[in-house]
């Protein structure tokens, strides 16, 4: 059980690829750290393996199965198997939306019940902050928030996109607690993209040097 990528070359503008030959495996239960310099493909790689983008050649599985298709072009049994966490929780979220909406999109697309309540006090959040807008709630709060819509989201992989690049370091290993928690006891499998190598030896079980993989 795991997501990988198979020999994906990709990018934005043909005939100059950002990811060539890039394989990477993120086994289910295990976190997996992926660094390099800006600018190398990284979050190229994480929009492909999310299904947000298709690879030009290679291919994405899931558990075996090859994935067709982008965004709500993909196969219905893989929807929602992948979700991603960027690193802009701003950029991610409906400033028109409180944080209870917030969370409680996945579930309301997939009309699922959850309990709005509890994700949030899992990831740290009072219910006070539920019924406020992302004006009024701090970056690691916002980013909190869009950790609890991700899980909502029942995935059984994860994507991080320097997720915690903006935060302060209690915020960070409070969230990184929270997803080794996860991926231990949910059998999530997690990618960690991130500039710090120290966070990612101390949390991963292996981490990947973008350069390495590309270089197979």
């Amino acid at each position: 059980m795991s997501l990988r990528a198979l020999d994906v070359t990709g990018g934005y503008e043909r005939g100059r690829p950002v990811l060539e030959n890039v394989s990477l495996e993120i086994p289910a239960g295990h976190l997996i750290g992926l660094t390099g310099p800006s600018g190398t493909g990284k979050s190229t790689l994480a929009r492909i393996l999310a299904s947000l983008d298709a690879p030009w050649s290679g291919e994405v599985q899931i558990d075996g199965s090859r994935v067709a298709g982008t965004k709500f072009g993909v196969p219905a049994e893989f929807r929602g198997a992948v979700s991603m966490l960027f690193q802009s929780p701003r950029a991610a979220t409906d400033p028109r939306q409180t944080l209870a909406r917030i969370i409680g999109q996945p579930a309301d697309i997939a009309r699922r019940d959850i309990d709005i309540e509890a994700l949030a006090s899992e990831v740290g959040l009072t219910p006070d902050l539920l019924a406020r807008r992302p004006h009024q709630v701090s970056d690691g709060q916002l980013q909190r928030a869009a950790l609890a819509r991700s899980l909502a989201q029942q995935p059984r992989y994860l994507i991080c996109d320097e997720a915690t690049a903006m935060l302060d370091a209690a915020t960070t290993a409070t969230i990184v607690r929270l997803i080794e928690r996860r991926a231990t006891d949910h059998g999530i499998g997690v990618l960690l993209i991130s500039h710090d190598r120290d966070l990612l030896d101390a949390c991963c079980t292996r981490v990947h040097a973008l350069d390495d993989i590309r270089a197979g």
